[in-house]
């Protein structure tokens, strides 16, 4: 049995720790913790809901710091995900649930992981949120963007002070923005790579800000200056397929049945025309990658092709979170892919 701790006082050392791998000795599981301010609405933080996405923590910590000894503009609640995996340094542990795919909403099979997120947002749906945020980083190479799940224009102004980016997505279900969204404006923040002080600095600027914000539907009604971008397809590559990244001239490329570019996740956030070549395909026994669309329908044909023993886009199309991380490639997927939209 998974159960929730909450607390209402920050644990004494917690501000002075400087890895999260540490953290189990301050929360032995999932954690929640209630810090109250002059407004009493709390703002809702998630961190570490993939264990080694450091960049949550290390901001919420540098904000409680400023705070530690005067009053908090606003009400926090924050949740401290899985520290289980922050302890080995993981996205997630074998036999682990993504806990960023287990929130209500989702279509995975009941687990005490996802009782445990329905518990949270049940707590946090009587403390009615001002807001919600979720802070995660990339594997890849990718700018500090915001993720939305609704089109609605107090979603698109909290996403725009984070960022120019907005990126509107529908799918993967259970993710703990579309979970909040039911009850107050919610995103997803992407702040680059874990471990860099750029990263912790535009998270922590950014949550002060929302701190100190007395509505969010004042500012609603004049549409930000954002770009917004809707992705149309996930794409995964079938366990069969042996894949590589041409990243060193020793390697043996007859032992794979697809291999990249070695930077190709370089090319994150850039609008690709149709022809693109995206990798070499050195086996036929199976098309090399899957694309699947918001009903999680496979539209692979639709964005891809092979000529000539390469892979190729069909259409035009803008790629984001490419990784050279197989393991995350492994857990969750290669890539995303997305195209521009115009919000009237």
């Amino acid at each position: 049995m998974l159960t929730l701790q909450e607390y209402h006082e920050i644990p004494q050392g917690l501000l002075e720790l400087t890895d999260t791998s540490d953290l189990y000795q301050y929360f032995s599981r999932p954690a929640l913790l209630h810090l109250e301010g002059k407004e009493k609405e709390p703002l809702f933080i998630s961190i570490l809901l993939h264990g080694n996405e450091d960049t949550g923590f290390f901001a919420v910590q540098a904000l409680l710091k400023h705070y530690q000894h005067i009053p908090l503009p606003r009400s926090l609640s924050i949740f401290f995900g899985n520290i289980e995996a922050a302890k080995h340094g993981v996205r997630r542990l074998d036999g682990q649930p993504d806990y960023n795919r287990v929130w209500p909403g989702t279509d995975f099979p009941d687990c005490p992981e996802k009782q445990l997120m329905q518990q949270v947002v049940d707590i946090m749906a009587q403390r009615k949120p001002f807001a919600s945020i979720d802070i995660h980083n990339n594997t890849g190479k990718n700018p500090h963007y915001g993720c939305i799940n609704n089109l609605q224009q107090s979603s698109i102004y909290l996403a725009s002070l984070f960022s120019r980016i907005v990126v509107f997505f529908e799918t993967p279900k259970g993710v703990q923005s579309m979970a909040m969204s039911q009850l107050c404006p919610a995103i997803t923040i992407e702040c680059g790579k874990p471990h860099q002080a750029n990263g912790v600095q535009h998270a922590t600027d950014f949550v002060e800000t929302v701190l100190h914000l007395g509505t969010l539907e004042s500012h609603a009604s004049n549409p930000p200056d954002v770009e917004i971008f809707h992705t149309v397809a996930r794409v995964t590559i079938p366990k069969l397929v042996a894949f590589a990244f041409e990243n060193n001239s020793s390697l043996n490329v007859q032992s794979y049945d697809l291999l990249f570019a070695k930077e190709i996740d370089k090319i994150n956030f850039t609008k690709l025309p149709a022809g693109s070549e995206l990798a070499q395909v050195f086996a036929d026994k199976e098309f090399p990658i899957t694309a699947w669309d918001d009903h999680e329908k496979e539209v692979t044909q639709d964005y891809f092709c092979i000529e000539n023993n390469t892979l190729k886009l069909i259409k035009s199309v803008m790629p984001a979170m490419l990784t050279l991380d197989k393991k995350i490639i492994r857990q969750d997927c290669l890539c995303y892919l997305m195209e521009n939209i115009a919000i009237k």
